[in-house]
């Protein structure tokens, strides 16, 4: 039986003849999604925004109803709640936005979580409160500076691992596709204004993962070419090197869209935004690492002469010894 190809073995795609036009697309497309986060900003949720917690235990259920309480309390119209389990199956924590008046209102906030935690209790029964306090703006901003730093220090983390591994110019054309991908994700949610919470800071980094592994799949191949091919120029080698590696990023990309698309068309509307930055993040990351992170390593100026060991006057000598010098 034939095994089917989605990719011919002989494929000679001409990828980096467009290197420069793609390049300068990218940087505008750069540009342009941080002026929308600078202009527009994130549409924060409630981890990023602060609002108003309840904790509530099912003391009746071994499993609490978080599909049904996330559509109870949506429907009292202070927006999109995050409804969690906390610490237990039958222990539940809700998060409400706060409305802008209510900010600055003492006892407000208090009010809504107890609205929420009354709606609750005349659903079910047996419910107990275990908390109803108040996630202040402050406490949401170091959220977003951990988050922030999570970010840096894993593309950071990466750029060193690729570094040591390959060279330092692998290790920065790795850092800037990274930096690439994770700009127009940010930029899509800014021009969109979908909600932006700790599942789109889990997505980012899930789709550093990928383009990271898609990345140093491509630089693998392209560090053998380099010592097999030493003669050919740096461009063909490196079209040469994407051919090679082009059915197997087809593959996992489809893959992956095969368990993302009915998430994205049928999911939850709670997980919209993860799945929707992470299928975004598949074609963003196999792009960058097509036309950014090889591309990159013409300008740095990457030869062969880095990958092939020098000889030594020891080699020189029995080279003479047997007359091949």
């Amino acid at each position: 039986m034939k095994l089917l190809k989605l990719v011919p073995a002989d494929t000679n795609i001409k990828f980096l003849k467009l290197r420069v036009p793609f390049f300068i697309v990218s940087m505008l497309l750069v540009i342009a999604s941080w002026a929308a986060v600078l202009t527009q900003g994130l549409n924060y949720g409630v981890d990023f925004a602060g609002g108003q917690e309840v904790q509530l235990t099912f003391e009746q259920t071994q499993q609490a109803p978080v599909s049904e309480l996330r559509d109870l309390v949506g429907g009292l119209g202070y927006g999109t709640p995050v409804v969690q389990e906390f610490g237990a199956p039958n222990v539940v924590s809700i998060r409400v936005p706060l409305p802008a008046e209510v900010e600055n209102t003492p006892g407000a906030a208090t009010e809504i979580g107890n609205e929420v935690i009354a709606l609750i209790q005349s659903e079910y029964d047996e419910v107990r409160t275990d908390g109803n306090n108040t996630v202040s703006g402050k406490v949401a901003g170091e959220f977003r500076q951990d988050a922030v730093l999570a970010l840096a220090l894993a593309m950071l983390g990466v750029a060193m691992y690729i570094w040591i591994r390959f060279e330092w110019q692998f290790g920065v054309g790795a850092l800037f596709a990274l930096f690439h991908d994770v700009s127009l994700t940010l930029g899509m949610f800014a021009i969109f204004q979908l909600e932006f919470s700790l599942q789109i800071i889990a997505a980012i980094l899930a789709i550093i993962g990928y383009s990271l592994n898609d990345t140093i799949v491509v630089y693998d191949r392209i560090r053998e070419n380099l010592k097999k091919y030493r003669k050919m120029p740096l461009p063909e080698l490196l079209d040469l090197s994407v051919n090679e590696t082009l059915a197997r990023t087809v593959m996992t990309s489809l893959t992956l869209l095969v368990a993302l698309l009915p998430l994205l068309l049928f999911g939850p509307a709670s997980l919209f935004g993860l799945v929707f930055a992470i299928t975004a993040g598949l074609f963003i990351g196999t792009y960058s690492s097509v036309y950014l992170a090889a591309p990159i390593l013409i300008w740095l100026g990457v030869n062969s002469d880095s990958f092939v060991p020098k000889e030594t006057e020891a080699d020189i000598q029995e080279k003479k010894a047997r007359g091949q010098v």
